[in-house]
């Protein structure tokens, strides 16, 4: 039998005061001082329930006063004669007051001559020199104010010193280490990737076996160069790197050296890697390392010095390794085409990775492993999940997969099923429907003709993917959408699949302008044309289709399309070339819109029909839109 209990149980272990040691040892004096020095201060309003009325009189007044015994004392200060009245306190409401007349004697006067020496009045007269109390009066606000300065002084002193202190520190690394017998990350877990993590594999074995490599006279890798687009785990391999291998782990991004100090960037360089060679081995990884790493430029006018000296410290140190430290350097940009040179040579960065998006397998291996921690039903086909991300990350991939489980919780269901799948994939690609955005009947009938613009010639153009998806569904800045999905990892693009692409892209403005007039072709098509004219630009300029330009990269180093000088670089293009190039991609454009119009003129009859029902859908799905054409 259990005893119940109290209501006053749970306090018994509660402690409501818990000292705790000061952190210095001025602390309690300084405690003790300021209390002492309040305290003081409040003596003179120790009695504040009693107030003083003060009355200046005559002195006859004060003589005719004490001889009818008025005064129940009288006291004499210096030049003033003080009497009290012997009639006491007088009480008005809450407040009691006392009244005292005080009078100016003359000059170098007795008492006798005062005529305050009858010995039949009772009235009790003292001569009392206050001069030192009123100087301690006056002196104590003045005592008190030089004290709390002092404190505050200190104060201010010691945080200064303080900060003086974290300026040292500036130059520390803000690497973290990461334990690697903690939160450990092998390359199990890390899905898909295969030939990345193979490569990878070998910087394990070093690390694990050196002597094997060092008998055979193989020198130290100094460093592995990560480059990929975000989101394709470049930074859970080389986690897993170190969760293989068994050693620790630190980790700083590229931006974490930049300071406002100068001498400071060079600095946290130097100590992140002596921190590193005092736990080797070890791997050091910076992500994001274009931000210190970028190319130098010539004169300084152009360059940032701290930035420069940060990049010369990193080099100076990856080449100061000897064969015992078994320190590695993993390195991972987005950008490796603005890396310096020095940077990526043999005895630095001996390996560049690149961490390719992954295909349809990988992709579907990553859902796999999104999904372990979820509740998914039987019926959700990884697969065919798989097969409709073409170009989605590993991270984007995650994304999907918690989309999902939000949307599920959301409808208070247990289990994510295939629908919630698709709702959340077509969320994170076409966007959040705008319930709230309403059209009138005009504007939906114009976005319905020029959504199926694009999906009736995306259907006609060979080359084209097919659509999956034709929706007049308001989705953020989109009043519809026409989602064409590829049905296989495309590695490479060919000159007709671009042509065939601009004529989609011209069919929305090409179906405005048939059914509609050139004079209500309305702004909807203003992304079409941009992307059109980019396509047409990069066939001409940078992947020399076309013989009247000749085969010659005229975009730059940097895919610069405007034909202005480069800093240090000869004009991009001469002046008959950029005539040539506008001439040609205006004629490439030109050509596709007038066939997109043609196309719709042949099929004008289908094109109304499924634009007219996609008006009563709102939305149609690639089965929907595929049976018209059956």
């Amino acid at each position: 039998m259990t005893k119940k209990k109290g209501p006053f149980d749970e306090l018994k272990n509660f402690k409501m005061w818990k000292w705790k040691k000061p952190k210095n040892n001025f602390t309690p004096f300084i405690i003790l001082i300021v209390l002492s020095v309040l305290l003081a201060s409040m003596i003179p309003y120790l009695k504040p329930w009693i107030q003083t009325i003060n009355e200046d009189i005559a002195l006859s007044q004060l003589e005719d006063n004490y001889n009818q015994g008025l005064y129940s004392d009288i006291l004499i200060d210096g030049n003033k004669a003080i009497g009290t009245l012997s009639w006491g306190l007088v009480v008005e409401g809450d407040i009691k007051k006392q009244k005292v007349e005080t009078a100016i004697l003359p000059d170098r006067d007795s008492l006798s001559d005062l005529g305050l020496k009858n010995p039949e009045i009772s009235t009790k007269v003292e001569v009392k020199d206050l001069t030192s109390e009123r100087f301690w009066a006056n002196m104590l606000p003045t005592i008190f104010a030089f004290i709390l300065f002092f404190i505050v002084a200190m104060f201010l002193i010691s945080r200064m010193w303080g900060m003086a202190n974290n300026a040292m520190t500036f130059g520390k690394s803000r690497a973290r280490l990461f334990d690697a017998s903690k939160n450990k990350i092998l390359f199990k877990d890390v899905a898909g990737a295969e030939e990345e993590k193979e490569e990878l594999q070998e910087t394990v074995d070093f690390l694990k076996n050196p002597k094997k490599y060092r008998d055979l006279g193989a020198k130290i890798p100094r460093g592995t160069l990560l480059v990929g687009p975000p989101g394709t785990g470049k930074t859970m391999l080389a986690r897993a790197v170190a969760g293989e291998s068994n050693v620790p782990f630190l980790s700083i991004s590229g931006s974490e050296f930049v300071e406002m100090f100068v001498w400071v960037w060079a600095s946290r360089v130097r100590d992140l890697f002596t921190n590193a060679k005092k736990i080797a081995p070890a791997i050091i990884f910076i992500d994001e390392i274009d931000a210190i790493g970028k190319k130098r430029w010539p004169g300084q006018w152009w360059g940032h010095d701290e930035r420069e000296q940060t990049l010369n410290q990193i080099l100076t140190e990856m080449d100061g390794f000897d064969n015992d430290t078994n320190v590695i350097v993993i390195g991972a940009t987005n950008r490796s085409d603005v890396l310096d040179k020095a940077l990526l040579r043999p005895g630095r960065f001996d390996r560049k990775i690149t961490v390719n998006l992954p295909n349809q397998i990988d992709r579907e291996k990553i859902f796999e492993v999104h999904a372990r921690d979820k509740k998914i039903e039987k019926d959700v086909d990884f697969k065919a999940l798989a097969a409709s991300t073409v170009g989605f990350s590993g991270a984007d991939l995650g994304n999907v997969m918690n989309e999902a489980a939000i949307i599920t919780a959301r409808h208070s269901e247990k289990k994510i099923s295939p629908k919630r799948l698709q709702e959340a994939f077509e969320r994170i690609v076409m966007g959040l429907s705008k319930k709230s955005l309403v059209m009138n009947e005009q504007e939906r009938k114009i976005t319905s003709y020029h959504e199926v613009g694009h999906a009736l010639l995306g259907k006609l153009c060979t080359h084209s993917d097919p659509v999956h998806k034709v929706s007049i569904t308001p989705r953020w800045g989109a009043l519809g959408v026409t989602w064409f999905m590829p049905e296989r990892d495309a590695v490479l693009t060919s000159k007709a699949k671009f042509l065939d692409e601009l004529c989609v892209l011209y069919g929305g403005r090409a179906s405005e302008e048939i059914f509609f007039g050139k004079d209500m072709i309305t702004t909807w098509a203003s992304n079409d044309i941009e992307r059109a004219t980019a396509i047409a630009r990069n066939m001409v300029m940078r992947y020399g289709m076309y013989d009247e330009i000749g085969q010659e990269n005229f975009a730059g180093e940097r895919g610069m399309w405007n034909y202005t000088w480069a800093v240090g670089e000869r004009p991009l293009v001469s002046e008959s070339t950029q005539k040539a190039i506008d001439s040609k991609v205006r004629e490439i454009l030109k050509e596709q819109y007038e066939r997109a119009i043609q196309l719709i003129k042949d099929n004008k009859k289908l094109h109304a029909k499924i634009s007219e029902d996609l008006l009563k859908m709102e939305e149609m799905n690639r089965e929907e839109f595929a049976a018209y054409f059956a």
